[in-house]
């Protein structure tokens, strides 16, 4: 479902802006729309990355890829000198249900963010004002790319990263997005025949199912805000092997990183119980790891600023009974009421039981991360029904309010250089 315009009744024609989203409407539903339909997981983002690079490059950016030794992540510069802004933008989809959390508008509002407040610069004369940074960041979905990429120094000399992601609200993400440990344990046993000699096999299965039930056992005497979620990899051995493999991975997490340590070196204790208990070995592998969301209270109120000015997206009645049938079918919670405009801004910052590799950039620069309604309220994310609002015109709409938030709420942090010195003094504890 498209409209001939679907910004044109709603964003109003007030700056240079603007002027660049309502002139770049059709361009930008292009690059979503083709990330949707090219959705690609962690790593394999080729066509996605190089879609969007390329439409960059294309809009006067100077692309350099095979950043932090990635093959699809790139770097995106414009302008020169400080201060250094970066613009943090995803494209990784899911497995099976493709873009269900919407990065194909996250990575082109990011995009198109950058774009439009290049033009308001160039308009008001500050080309050698400031340098705009886009980082193609991969691997978002599996807590990855990031987190490489900062590991390795890519994000060092940045006075401020801006981003943002899809949900069913507008609102400045004033929340503390989750410290996270994703393992491995690797299972090691002796393969026999499960019927006639079962007895000369040690179970690398056995091992797995026994560390899963300790690891039940114990979220009852683990903080509550504590989660632990597991999922088995596939050993391919028949039901009549004993197995001497097996495998599962594990995202554990929780609002601080002691606390995350703490619970993960339990889970630890439950694999090597359970190797003990069978006869067998166990590999742990630390995957990746991030603190929690280091929310900076400066760039909060000064990007709320800004989206206090900027009206929130209108939708067509058509819109509204896809919305309807969407509640519907995925027996969302709404009443009815299926968009909303701006939230307010929350006195204090918001626990969010989710994670995300920004996550670990934050600790190294000041971050904001924004929120913009690309479903109806209710949705929740890693759902068919993301999957349905983010390919059309619903996801659409909120991916140009992020960009013009995003770009709006940077240029108000640029318009007064007191704003990123006050940014640092809360970011390094010295408000």
């Amino acid at each position: 479902m498209q409209n001939s315009s679907i910004l044109q009744s709603w964003m109003k024609n007030e700056n240079a802006i603007t002027n660049w989203l309502l002139s770049h409407e059709a361009d930008m539903i292009q690059t979503a729309d083709y990330i949707f339909n090219h959705p690609e997981t962690a790593y394999q983002e080729k066509l996605s990355s190089k879609y969007l690079g390329e439409y960059l490059e294309a809009n006067g950016f100077k692309v350099e890829w095979n950043t932090a030794d990635i093959d699809t992540a790139f770097t995106a510069t414009w302008g020169s000198g400080k201060p250094y802004v970066g613009f943090l933008a995803e494209y990784d989809a899911l497995a099976e249900i493709g873009h269900a959390c919407g990065h194909n508008l996250l990575g082109t509002a990011v995009a198109g963010a950058a774009c439009a407040l290049k033009a308001d610069m160039e308009t008001n004369a500050v080309t050698d004002g400031g340098t705009l940074i886009v980082y193609g960041c991969p691997a978002e979905e599996i807590m990855s790319g990031k987190i490489i990429m900062n590991d390795k120094g890519i994000f060092d000399n940045l006075d401020v990263a801006v981003t943002w992601h899809p949900f069913d609200r507008n609102r400045v993400s004033n929340d503390i997005w989750q410290a996270q440990d994703i393992k491995n344990y690797t299972f090691h046993g002796r393969t026999s025949h499960a019927a006639k000699a079962p007895e000369e096999g040690r179970s690398a299965l056995d091992a797995a199912e026994l560390m899963n039930i300790g690891v039940n056992y114990l979220r009852e005497h683990v903080p509550t805000e504590c989660r632990m979620h597991y999922a088995y990899k596939d050993n391919g051995i028949p039901a009549n092997v004993v197995p001497d493999y097996a495998k599962t991975n594990y995202f554990i997490r929780s609002y601080k990183r002691a606390l995350t340590e703490e619970v993960s070196e339990r889970v630890d204790n439950c694999a090597r119980g359970a190797a003990l208990m069978t006869g067998t070995t166990v590999d742990i592998e630390l995957v990746t790891c991030c603190k929690e969301m280091k929310v900076n209270r400066v760039l909060a109120k000064i990007y709320y600023e800004a989206m206090t000015h900027i009206p929130t997206p209108e939708y067509t009645q058509e819109e509204l009974d896809v919305a309807a049938e969407i509640t519907e079918k995925a027996g969302l919670s709404n009443d009815g009421d299926y968009f909303s405009g701006l939230w307010p801004l929350e006195d204090e910052p918001v626990p969010m039981p989710i994670g995300t590799d920004v996550a670990e950039v934050s600790h190294t620069i000041p971050t904001i991360t924004l929120s913009a309604a690309t479903m109806c309220k209710g949705t929740p994310l890693h759902h068919w029904s993301t999957t349905k609002q983010s390919g059309m015109s619903i996801g659409q709409k909120g991916m140009f309010y992020a960009a013009r938030c995003m770009a709006e709420g940077t240029k108000l942090l640029l318009s007064d250089p007191e704003n990123l010195k006050k940014t640092w003094k809360f970011h390094n504890g010295t408000k």
